[in-house]
């Protein structure tokens, strides 16, 4: 999909093989710094990432727009509901895509961007994530900044709830903690700090905060959170992930834990909700998933979730209706055993990624695989059709 401009070539055309991102007016730094930023989360057998020194050399505006060829390349990429956003060499911020909250950052509300345009405030980021309508990042030190869409509070700094708290460019999370990493959900984000406790901020209706609340069903809001809380249980993680409406931690045992909606099964407890109560299952405060699995590395979609266990083997669990769990079938998984869920095909993964309704994989050499809904080409095999089971994504020659 790319109406919004969120693919980033300059066009508002869908795309159903990569296209590439339109770089003509991101300028060349005045200096090569030599640190970069850390990788955006994914799935892989390290740690989460976390803030590293920031590079001295920042980058300045050139006077007019240069070559591709000498656009500094992208140091890491993350994607929102529709917008996206990437570092450059000395930790420059850009995105593009949708921008009708102020979630790409330049200063303006309403005005998409079909290509990349710099955040605002003159920032240097190790890292960022993009949730539905919001982007947060991390500077060198561990302060989170966030800015975008603020209707429950997301963006931390102690306000949400009306249009008016919506930000356009970066705000300070509250709190003044120092963050090793964030993750960023549908309404709420998240983050760890040293020691690996786990903090949340922003919607909690469904218990995705993890504080122990959730909101009522004629207040859904009222157990919202404007600045970050602890996520309760006290357990150190490594790992955190997002999905729409819940979150995953992985403990330093390797043991995976969700909390928040489990319409689905997401949270992978082996219990769901109901057809009549879809939120009858939900948990407010983490809960381990079944099946004894040692995980490495963990990824959140819309209402799934997946894991990566040591070796790369692929497991998921939770909404399947388009084949996004990718075991040749599109049906719901409440855990990932006994069912068979491991990802079919055999493979062995090195990252994994999720979206609302479609995964993707990296193996060993590069070769990237994705399945699940495919309506916009978001496979990127070429084709408008959801698979089930994994299919190669399409190389540009």
């Amino acid at each position: 999909r790319n109406v919004e401009g969120q693919l980033g070539d300059g066009t508002t055309t869908q795309r159903t093989v990569p296209t590439a991102v339109d770089v003509s007016a991101i300028p060349v730094p005045t200096a090569s710094p030599t640190a970069t930023a850390t990788a955006s989360p994914t799935a892989t057998a390290t740690a989460s990432p976390t803030a590293t020194a920031s590079p001295t050399a920042t980058a300045t505006a050139s006077p007019t727009p240069v070559s591709p060829a000498t656009v500094p390349p992208f140091t890491s990429l993350v994607a929102g509901s529709q917008h996206t956003c990437g570092l450059v060499s000395g930790g420059t911020a850009y995105c593009w895509g949708y921008n009708g909250n102020g979630q790409l950052g330049d200063g303006t509300n309403g005005t998409d961007r079909t290509a990349p345009v710099a955040v605002s405030g003159g920032l240097s980021f190790t890292a960022l994530v993009a949730g539905g309508s919001h982007t947060c990042g991390l500077v060198s030190g561990g302060t989170a900044y966030c800015w975008g869409w603020n209707g429950y509070g997301q963006l931390g700094d102690g306000t949400g709830g009306i249009n008016s708290a919506n930000r356009t460019a970066p705000v300070a999370v509250g709190g003044g903690r120092t963050f090793m990493a964030l993750v960023a959900g549908g309404y709420h984000t998240c983050g760890l700090v040293s020691g690996g406790t786990a903090y949340c901020w922003g919607s909690n209706e469904k218990g995705q905060v993890g504080d122990g609340t959730s909101g009522s069903p004629s207040q859904y809001w009222s157990a919202d959170r404007t600045s970050p809380v602890a996520v309760t249980g006290g357990r150190a993680y490594t790992a955190l992930v997002a999905g729409g409406t819940h979150t995953c931690g992985l403990a330093t045992s390797g043991t995976a834990y969700c909390w928040g909606y489990n319409s689905n099964g997401q949270l992978g407890d082996g219990t769901s909700g109901s057809t009549s109560n879809p939120s009858s299952a939900d948990r407010s405060a983490p809960v381990a998933v079944s099946g004894g699995l040692t995980y490495v590395g963990l990824v959140a979609g819309g209402s799934y979730t997946c894991g990566l266990v040591s070796g790369g083997t692929a497991y998921c669990w939770g909404d399947n209706g388009a084949g996004q769990l990718g075991d040749g079938s599109a049906t719901d998984r409440t855990a990932p055993v006994p069912a068979p869920v491991a990802v079919s095909g055999g493979r062995n993964f090195t990252a994994l990624a999720a979206g609302g309704q479609h995964t993707c994989g990296l193996v060993s050499g590069g070769t990237a695989y994705c399945w699940g809904g495919n309506s916009e080409g978001q496979l990127g095999d070429g084709s408008q059709t959801d698979r089930t089971a994994p299919v190669a994504v399409s190389r540009r020659v």
